[in-house]
């Protein structure tokens, strides 16, 4: 099949799975209730997304002190948690494992 048939697709299932809920939200009355916990989603699917990536290592728990993937993460929860701005919390754990990684703690 052609890749750009296959792309063309894909973008198309997506866009219809968000517009759906779009368009649904906008014509029905969503009850309280589930308006809170849906608040609660994004930083579920993110907290997902993270933890494995900060706290396993060849799929074992690492909580040691030579993780450069767990001092980054701290390292932007710090910038984080100071700066308020996304991009230079991202910016400042990026550069935090550049220099983790490839300086400290080569392999």
């Amino acid at each position: 099949m052609n890749i750009w048939l296959v792309m063309l697709l894909g973008g198309l299932i997506t866009f219809g799975m968000r517009f759906s809920l779009i368009y649904l939200f906008g014509r029905f009355q969503v009850p309280e209730t589930m308006r809170k916990a849906l608040h609660y989603v994004p930083p579920a699917v993110l907290s997902a997304i993270i933890f494995p990536e900060l706290f396993l290592r060849e799929g074992a728990l690492d909580l040691s002190l030579d993780n450069a993937r767990l001092l980054a993460g701290l390292v932007a929860i710090v910038v984080a948690w100071f700066s308020k701005n996304t991009l230079i919390t991202i910016i400042a754990g990026v550069v935090a494992l550049f220099l983790l990684q490839f300086l400290l703690f080569p392999r």
